[in-house]
């Protein structure tokens, strides 16, 4: 008499990790009974041991048309990738790379259409000071009384043409602009009204005369007194900004050296429309973003022919792309604009929100049109120590044909005081009279720009009529506004997906790989773990054991105790070894 028996199918954790089943064979046998009357308790005996001796290992059992199961390792296999290529992302910039890669300049590319053809509004407003008391100035001794006219919008419509990418990681062009007079965004619809403004060639004239001999000056008097002219001139704003007819500039036109002759006809803006004849070399960004979208060379020159020293200094953008300041890490940028003859320090101001895109708000140096005791780096753009004595004024005569030109920002913002009191009509304001870029700090694409300078005349008392009785002063004629608002939706979608949407999106997938991975393989350890502790067999063994602790077994009729030794339990001397499973755990 015996207990009932059991099957055990013999089966490792291994195998278990991999889905293989319990290989039912010859090898499992049932558990013998505890039967000591059973003659044949040797022989299975035996023939257990003998079969735990031959059963088959894992390799044998793939081999012997036993299968792992797909499923089991296709989650396993997943899970590693998925864990380890979310840990690899996560530790390295890859998409950063990957948009820094398609920023570059190359023909084909987003950017490039970008660039080449922007397709942005750009609006350039006009705004002009019409003299309302110009005879009051001349006899009377009265401040000049300026009424700001404006805006006069002009619509520019640009591109680059003759392009051509060099073997240095370099881009040669010119620039295309159209400018389309804008009537319904103007302060008037009919430009062809009638402004009263200085006399720009005939005051410079006068002005730079100041310097010839007495007798050549009386000469130059009495000439200029039979030819009509006057300090004040009546134009219209279109006559400014394109050009008219004048015949000191026609004569100038005619007899000056080929390199210092001015248009035949006065116009503000009159270089600034059709192809002009600079030719700008750029980066590309090929090799090394550190130098993406500056300048080159600018008409096959490393360096401005205006200044001296560092002054002509190009390295800077022309404005449609930046180094990006996450890479430089720089809080200065520079532009270049070839109507101001030199390069614009712009600094970091603070981050903003741009159309939900984060931007860094750039706004011009304080030292940039610092006079040269506070900042003597401005000391290369002065010929003499008259043109860099008051705070806010940069001379530009070197690229507008020597006239007294001077540059400031509008309303003399920024600007020396004094400069101020000589007029009337004007009231800076840092909210409409500012400069600014706002450039994103991972592309160096600027979302939104505003160049605003004013061109004033500078003009020095001569005894030469009929400016005798025009005082020396630094007289305002125009600012103007120059910019790009709203990017095109494509653009602008780009830059965002770029920019914002990466941000967020990157580290969800990143960590959303390693934690879905190493879900799935705890999933698959648990699951195994599950199925090899909570076995039937392993709950029939664990049964069995139980029975037998401190239990007796009938054996002839009689009660026997059985001998408990490290928790296994043997019969008597009288009571055969039967339990293989049991016996191998004994010491």
């Amino acid at each position: 008499m015996g207990l009932t028996p059991i099957k055990l199918p013999y089966q490792s954790a291994k195998n278990r990790l991999f889905g293989i089943q319990p290989r039912m064979s010859a090898s499992f046998h049932q558990i013998p009974t505890f039967n000591i009357n059973d003659p044949y308790s040797n022989e299975r005996q035996t023939n257990r041991r003998t079969a735990r001796r031959n059963a088959l290992p894992i390799n044998m059992l793939v081999s012997n048309q036993r299968k792992l199961s797909n499923s089991r390792l296709a989650v396993i296999i997943f899970g590693v990738i998925a864990l380890v290529a979310g840990l690899i992302l996560s530790s390295v910039p890859w998409v950063h790379y990957i948009i820094l890669k398609n920023l570059k300049i190359w023909n084909g590319t987003l950017s490039y259409h970008y660039w080449q053809k922007p397709g942005v509004i750009r609006l350039t407003k006009v705004f002009i000071f019409n003299v309302t008391n110009p005879d009051g100035f001349l006899y009377n001794g009265e401040k000049p009384k300026l009424q700001e006219i404006g805006p006069f919008v002009y619509r520019e419509d640009m591109e680059k043409v003759n392009i051509k990418f060099n073997n240095n990681g370099t881009v040669t062009y010119q620039h295309k602009k159209i400018l389309e007079f804008m009537p319904h965004l103007s302060v008037i619809k009919n430009d062809e009204i009638k402004l009263t403004v200085p006399n720009i060639p005939l005051l410079t004239l006068t002005t730079q005369a100041n310097s010839l001999p007495s007798i050549l000056k009386s000469s130059l008097s009495a000439i200029l007194r039979f030819s009509g002219l006057t300090p004040f001139k009546h134009v219209t704003p279109q006559q400014l900004v394109f050009g008219y007819d004048d015949p000191l500039t026609a004569l100038a036109n005619t007899y000056y050296p080929k390199g210092r002759r001015p248009p035949k006809k006065m116009g503000l803006f009159l270089m600034r429309n059709g192809t002009l004849d600079e030719v700008s070399t750029i980066y590309t960004g090929h090799n090394g973003m550190e130098n993406f979208g500056l300048l080159n060379r600018v008409n096959g020159m490393e360096e401005l022919p205006f200044w001296r020293g560092s002054c002509n200094s190009i390295k800077a953008s022309e404005g449609s792309f930046f180094p990006p300041r996450e890479l430089t890490k720089s809080d200065l940028v520079h532009v270049y604009d070839k109507d101001l003859c030199r390069v614009w320090a712009l600094r970091y101001r603070k981050e903003i929100i741009k159309d939900g895109v984060k931007a860094g708000y750039y706004t011009p140096d304080d030292n940039l049109l610092e006079t040269v005791d506070k900042n003597p780096e401005n000391s290369c753009f002065c010929e003499d120590n008259t043109n860099c004595t008051i705070k806010g004024l940069q001379y530009i005569g070197p690229c507008q044909f020597n006239a007294p030109v001077y540059l400031s920002f509008p309303h003399f913002y920024n600007a020396d005081p004094r400069l101020l009191d000589d007029v009337e009509g004007l009231s800076p304001d840092q909210e409409k009279h500012e400069t600014f870029f706002k450039i994103q700090p991972r592309l160096g694409v600027p979302l939104e720009a505003r160049v605003k300078v004013q061109l004033n005349l500078k003009v020095e008392q001569s005894s030469i009529y009929p400016t005798s009785n025009f005082r020396s002063i630094t007289f305002p004629i125009m600012w103007l506004e120059e910019g790009v608002g709203d990017l095109p939706d494509n653009i602008h979608r780009w830059i965002y997906l770029a920019t914002t949407f990466v941000d967020t999106a990157v580290p969800l997938f990143t960590y959303g790989l390693v934690l879905c991975g190493a879900l799935m393989l705890v999933a698959v350890f648990v699951k195994t773990y599950h199925q090899i502790v909570f076995t039937r067999e392993n709950i029939e063994r664990g049964r069995q054991t139980i029975l037998r602790r401190g239990s007796s077994i009938l054996v002839n009729g009689q009660h026997r105790l059985l001998i408990v030794r490290d928790s296994y339990h043997r019969i008597s001397h009288a009571v055969q070894e039967t339990d293989v499973d049991a016996q191998q755990l004994l010491p």
